[in-house]
C-alpha cells in the first residue's frame, strides 16, 4: 500500500480557502489515481470569518465517509475551554488573555455562530449566548478530535512534539502548543513531523519536520501538500511543486 498522505495546514475559519485546498487535492487524486487520506492539522477556528462553516463542513465530510482525519489544534481547544469556563484562560497561553482578545480571534468564531460583539461585551453575557448558539454536536466533535496521526514515515500533529519523549508520553499541551523546544531541535525524531501552529510565509521542509501553517489566520493561504516517505510537495493549480529540505 502506498504511504502517500495529503495534508492541509491551519484553517482558522477560512472555509473558502479550505475548499480550495481540498479541490487541489481532488485534482491530484484524479491525476494520480491515489485515494490517500487527507490529514487536517488543526486550528479549524478563530480569526477567519466562518469557523462554524469550517466545523460543519468537516463534520459533514466525515459523516458521508470522506477519508479525512481532523486533528485538534490549540485554537480548537480554546473554544472548548471558553464554553466550559470563560474566566479560565487556556494554560498554553503565555499570559492569561481572554478568548475574545483580538489576536486570539475568538470573537470572530463567536460571531460566526451568531454571537456578535465579542470584543466589547462582558464575557459572562457572551458565554451564556454561546452555550445556546454552539451546537452540542460541534462541541462533542471538537472534543473528540485526535491529537496526532501516524502514517508510514510521517507523524501528523498540530504544533509538534517534545523531542526525546516517546509518542505515548507526549502531553496534549505540547502537541498543540509547543514551539521553541521543538522548532529549534535539529535531531531526527524517527519520522518526519508534519505540523502547523507556527505561522510562516510558505510551506517549509526542515529535514526533520515540515511546517504547513501559511498564515491563513492573517490573510495567507490554506496550504495543501502531499507527503510520501519523507518527501513533500505543495499542491498548486499547476500541479505539484516539491518542498525540498
Amino acid at each position: 500500500m502506498s504511504d502517500l498522505t495529503y495534508a492541509i495546514g491551519d484553517i482558522h475559519g477560512q472555509l473558502d480557502k479550505l475548499r480550495h485546498a481540498q479541490e487541489l487535492i481532488a485534482a491530484d487524486r484524479a491525476r494520480s489515481g491515489n485515494a490517500a487520506p487527507i490529514v487536517h492539522l488543526g486550528d479549524l477556528v478563530d480569526r477567519g470569518p466562518d469557523s462554524r462553516g469550517v466545523v460543519a463542513h468537516l463534520m459533514a465530510g466525515q459523516a458521508r465517509g470522506e477519508n479525512w482525519v481532523v486533528l485538534k489544534g490549540n485554537h480548537d481547544r480554546m473554544l472548548l475551554n471558553f464554553l466550559a469556563d470563560p474566566e479560565i484562560p487556556d494554560p498554553g497561553l503565555s499570559r492569561p488573555l481572554p478568548y475574545t482578545w483580538k489576536n486570539i480571534g475568538g470573537a470572530d468564531t463567536l460571531d460566526s455562530y451568531g454571537v456578535p460583539g465579542g470584543l466589547e461585551r462582558p464575557l459572562g453575557d457572551l458565554h451564556a449566548e454561546a452555550l445556546r448558539a454552539v451546537p452540542q454536536s460541534h462541541r462533542d466533535w471538537l472534543a473528540s478530535l485526535p491529537l496526532w496521526h501516524r502514517r508510514a514515515e510521517a507523524l501528523f500533529v498540530h504544533a509538534g512534539i517534545r523531542p526525546g519523549i516517546a509518542l505515548a508520553a507526549q502531553t496534549e499541551d505540547d502537541l498543540i502548543w509547543i514551539r521553541g523546544a521543538f522548532l529549534d531541535d535539529p535531531r531526527d525524531h524517527g519520522f518526519l513531523v508534519v505540523h502547523g501552529h507556527t505561522a510562516i510565509d510558505a510551506a517549509t521542509h526542515y529535514g526533520n519536520r515540515l511546517n504547513l501553517d501559511t498564515k491563513a489566520g492573517y490573510g495567507g493561504p490554506v496550504t495543501a501538500a502531499v507527503i510520501e516517505g519523507r518527501r513533500a510537495w505543495r499542491l498548486t493549480e499547476h500541479g505539484r511543486e516539491e518542498i525540498a529540505p
